[in-house]
């Protein structure tokens, strides 16, 4: 630091103004350089821009399933959209989901580790009483990607042409008529068991080990009734194997037109779907989420994204973080009554 001495000495050949000059000159450049240090230490004090590093996205299933497709469909989107960064899918299968869950759920809640799961994840609290996280408060919503409808099917000899003549077969006895799903607590299992509470009829749950071997005996007639997935039955539609009675959803498929909803088949509150959701661990900050958010929105707007979930039979969502959020609530509130009273438990 510059500093003025009283013993410091004049050259002979240096005038007092030449003196004044210089000393005021050196400190002049002294405190010049000292803010220049100051401005310096207080750059380095601010945190990094974010993001300046990798993004991981982990999906709680095996690669090539739904949730990784569509992960993977995004993922460079999403990172197109945050200016360049690197977003990479990290699969952690197992336990339904909850083993990557957790996992996310402990990490550092800095947006540089996210989730995309199912509707799995708000199904969970209901058949597991004991989760390892708390799933409202652990994660925090960055937005649903898109709504898929169930199909409901029936095998092409089964008698039924519409949903009021399958309730009327369902309605002679009870298990008078059953369904097929891959397993207890499953997608498929739970939605024949919203279509049960909504047109009050009992059916015969006919669980197999894995979506695959359900289908294949709809198909071949063993069973005469199954709530699929209409990116995986289509093909059987289309062939006439499979006659499809009703769409889960609010409003009729593009891929199927003529095909009714179940609410325009006389049976309401059953409107159910598949979905993704893309969350952050909670304590994330909330100016990383509206980046998020900002950045699925702008990748769900690509067209190869849209054409893909269209061929999938899938609505994409623009859902603001809070309204995704309050979508995963109410998913979870359905499930845990769907569960209670139809008695579903885990084997």
């Amino acid at each position: 630091m510059f500093t003025e001495s009283k013993n410091q000495k004049i050259p002979k050949n240096m005038t007092s103004a030449s003196v004044f000059i210089t000393y005021n000159a050196i400190k002049s450049i002294a405190i010049s350089a000292m803010a220049a240090s100051a401005l310096m230490s207080a750059a380095h004090a601010q945190p990094a821009a974010w993001p300046n590093k990798p993004i991981s996205i982990v999906v709680t299933y095996p690669p090539g399933g739904g949730a990784d497709t569509m992960a993977r469909l995004l993922a460079p989107k999403l990172g197109e959209a945050l200016g360049g960064a690197s977003v990479i899918v990290e699969n952690k299968p197992g336990a339904s989901g909850q083993i990557g869950a957790s996992a996310v759920a402990k990490s550092t809640a800095d947006g540089y580790t996210l989730m995309f799961d199912a509707s799995s994840f708000a199904v969970n609290p209901a058949l597991y009483p004991k989760l390892p996280y708390d799933t409202d408060k652990a994660f925090k919503a960055i937005g649903v990607t898109a709504l898929f409808p169930n199909v409901v099917l029936v095998n092409a000899q089964f008698p039924a042409k519409s949903v009021k003549e399958l309730i009327t077969a369902a309605s002679a006895s009870k298990d008078a008529v059953s369904f097929a799903s891959s397993g207890n607590g499953s997608a498929q299992h739970l939605a024949g068991a919203l279509f049960e509470s909504s047109a009050k009829v009992q059916m015969a749950h006919i669980p197999y080990k894995g979506g695959g071997p359900a289908l294949n005996d709809v198909v071949g007639g063993q069973v005469p009734v199954f709530f699929g997935n209409l990116a995986s039955t289509l093909g059987h539609i289309q062939s006439g194997r499979l006659r499809a009675l009703a769409v889960t959803g609010n409003k009729r498929s593009a891929i199927l037109p003529d095909v009714p909803t179940l609410a325009e088949s006389g049976v309401a509150g059953a409107e159910v779907y598949e979905w993704n959701v893309l969350v952050a661990p909670a304590g994330t900050p909330d100016a990383v989420i509206t980046k998020l958010s900002a950045a699925l929105q702008k990748a769900l707007e690509a067209p190869d994204v849209k054409a893909r979930i269209a061929s999938l039979g899938g609505d994409i969502q623009k859902t603001s973080p809070e309204a995704a959020q309050t979508f995963v609530r109410q998913q979870m509130a359905l499930w845990v009554r769907v569960v209670k009273e139809r008695g579903i438990v885990l084997e």
